[in-house]
This record gives structure tokens, C-alpha cells and sequence, in this order.
């Protein structure tokens, strides 16, 4: 018996329908690349939430002076960069800043108190210039992810943004808005995740 051309068409054409159907990515599958993304944001929204904070932003200035309080003034006593990020011989950072929180006088402690290098100047800049910085090894003092994972996780100086100690007045400083264990989290997920900077 001889198969009409029509048929074979149509048996033709359902086939590839079915195949096509097969391929197509589920609504699922969508909504799993969706909410990852969305995971990711909040991860890099909560992060950078902390590393815009005043802990944080007040030693990476945009040029060699270092900031102090909540409003960001020039530190006190005419303080710069310095040699080595530290300061001048006579005004050498660690003079005063030494490894604790002085309860007595107010002055902030940590180890190997420091300004940011220069190249991670972040004052003045966005959210995203930022994020960019922090991940081009040309301004991150040549970090890789996971390097910057331990840095920004383990270092003692920026986990003291959670233990900034008192003011000379016996005011606690501020801290920043998200828990430390929060913070962690959120950059750990943020890298797992690809360290995709959100384009909004």
C-alpha cells in the first residue's frame, strides 16, 4: 500500500512538534534562573549595604585623608596617608590606633590599623563602580575571589565595623545595617554565585 505524501507531512510535522516541546525549558526552570537571580541581588544589596557604611567607607577615601564619624569629617590633628598607607613617621597611625578599642579615650583599634590602599579609594564612587573595583585585581591588591572571601569574612580590621567601640563622650558608634553574620553570609553567597554585579 502506498502512503499518501500528505500523511508522511503530517506525521513529519507532529514529530517535530513533540521534539520542540521536549526542548523547551519549563516555566520552572525560569522561575528557579529568576529567583537565583533575585537571591544574588539581595546578597550583593546586603553587602554593599555594609561596605558603603561609614566603618567601612571612612578609610577608603578618594584621596589620602582619612575620615572620621558618622558625617565623615577629615580626621582629627591633620592625619594623611602617609608611607605605606599608615601615616607620617610623627603621625604614624598605629601611634594611637592599636590592636582593641581604647574604652578609655575612645580610639578606635584593630590589627594593623590602616587606610586602604590608594587604588581602593571608594568614596564618591556608586554601588557598581564599587563592586567593579573590588573585583579587578588591578585595584583590589591582586585578590582572587576566594581571597577576597577571606579578607572580607576573616580580617580582623573589617570585622571590627561590628565592634567599633565607644566615642571619647562614651557614645557607641554606629553600626552598620547588617548583622555580621548576615554580611558574611551574603558575600560568601554572592562570589558562590559568580560575583555577578546587577546591571540596575
Amino acid at each position: 500500500m502506498k502512503i499518501k505524501p500528505i500523511y508522511i507531512f503530517l506525521a513529519l510535522t507532529v514529530v517535530g512538534l513533540l521534539f520542540a516541546l521536549a526542548n523547551t525549558p519549563k516555566i520552572s526552570a525560569y522561575e528557579m534562573i529568576e529567583e537565583q537571580s533575585q537571591s544574588s541581588n539581595n546578597d550583593y544589596n546586603m553587602m554593599m549595604d555594609v561596605l558603603t557604611h561609614q566603618r567601612c567607607m571612612n578609610c577608603h577615601p578618594s584621596d589620602n585623608i582619612p575620615k572620621q564619624g558618622d558625617d565623615s569629617h577629615p580626621h582629627y590633628f591633620g592625619m594623611a596617608r602617609g608611607k605605606d598607607d599608615h601615616g607620617f613617621e610623627a603621625t604614624n597611625c598605629n601611634t594611637c590606633h592599636q590592636s582593641e578599642n581604647n574604652l578609655n579615650s575612645g580610639v578606635p583599634g584593630a590589627p594593623h590599623w590602616a587606610l586602604a590602599p590608594a587604588s581602593m579609594a571608594w568614596e564618591g564612587l556608586t554601588r557598581k563602580e564599587i563592586a567593579e573595583r573590588l573585583l579587578d585585581k588591578n585595584t583590589n591588591g591582586n585578590r582572587s575571589h576566594e581571597e577576597l572571601v577571606k579578607h572580607m569574612t576573616e580580617d580582623d580590621l573589617v570585622l571590627w565595623a561590628w565592634e567599633p567601640g565607644v566615642h571619647a563622650n562614651g557614645e557607641q558608634r554606629t553600626l552598620p545595617p547588617v548583622s555580621k553574620e548576615d554580611f558574611k553570609k551574603a558575600v560568601e553567597n554572592w562570589f558562590a554565585n559568580g560575583a555577578v554585579i546587577p546591571s540596575k
